[in-house]
């Protein structure tokens, strides 16, 4: 039987792992139409179906699941050898492209751009804001950036940076006049400022002490979808604002704003580079994942 090529392996992994022709296909830069005759001829030359097919799903067979879960690792080995000779070309050049929401990417302004710049300076960063949660892959990213818990488990995940607090804050001139809260279900009796997620439902806020955990329905008369407008509205005393420890940062330095309800924080978290472990990480992405594990 003749070996299949490798690119024919590796057109198997992303109909496999995306159970789709057009996605993987417009993961590997070609027609669906090209991919499904490749995919017949690949099972004719293996003697053996791979994939089931529908006309609205594909899916791996028996032996299809058990060559992708051989295929997997080895592919990405593969892809550790070769990026391993990558500084011996000369440099990196290229595009990376990352999609961030709007404090995941002033983290990476902060952080992770200037030592790129220094060390790849051939290497276009190309970073798209967007609170929504995407398919970074179907979408044309390389990369995407998000707290670790909201991450696809089938991502593989390199967390960057300082832990992020979640944090109620509010200007001395609203406690003044309104007074302190002092446990999370005083809450319902202040004017909190209403924070919108991307799938358009409005934010529960979360407090944790001493193993309880709460989750509270807030009300107020704003709601926003952007934390750093969330800040500007909380320091104009419009209410009580629950963001992100890097919004507040500068407002709570200079006194404009003031944490409350410390006692409740809940559990801090990480932020994270993700990329699919599934197709071949390109040499200008690869570049930017060292630079970020560099930076933790």
């Amino acid at each position: 039987m003749p070996r299949p090529s490798l690119n024919d392996l590796a057109a198997f992994v992303a109909v496999a792992t995306r159970r789709s022709f057009r996605r993987a296909a417009d993961e590997l830069g070609t027609a669906p139409s090209t991919l499904s005759h490749a995919m017949r001829a690949l099972e004719e030359r293996m003697g053996v179906r791979l994939l089931n097919r529908t006309t609205r799903s594909v899916s791996p067979t028996q032996a299809g699941s058990e060559l992708l879960a051989r295929l997997q690792p080895a592919l990405a080995n593969l892809d550790e050898a070769l990026g391993s000779v990558a500084g011996f070309r000369g440099g990196v050049a290229g595009t990376v492209r990352i999609n961030a929401p709007r404090l995941a990417a002033a983290l990476l302004v902060r952080r992770i751009l200037p030592a790129m710049a220094e060390r790849f300076p051939e290497v276009i960063v190309d970073l798209v804001v967007e609170g929504k949660l995407i398919d970074v892959v179907a979408a044309g990213f390389d990369a995407g950036v998000r707290l670790v818990d909201s991450i696809p488990k089938d991502m593989i995940a390199v967390p960057f940076g300082d832990e992020i607090s979640f944090v109620c804050v509010a200007s001395p001139a609203y406690l003044e006049r309104f007074g302190e809260p002092v446990a999370p279900d005083e809450l319902a009796r202040h004017r909190c400022i209403g924070h919108r997620v991307p799938n358009g439902k409005l934010y529960r806020w979360e407090f944790a002490r001493a193993g309880q955990s709460l989750t509270i329905e807030t009300g107020g008369p704003v709601i926003l979808d952007d934390e750093e407008l969330m800040v500007d509205a909380a320091i104009k005393g419009l209410g009580i604002a629950y963001v992100a420890s890097p919004a507040a940062e500068t407002a709570l330095a200079e006194g404009r704003l003031r944490r409350i309800l410390t006692a409740w924080t809940p559990a801090p978290e990480r932020v994270a580079i993700y990329y699919s472990g599934h197709r071949a990480v390109p040499p200008a992405l690869r570049a930017f994942l060292d630079v970020v594990k560099a930076a933790r």
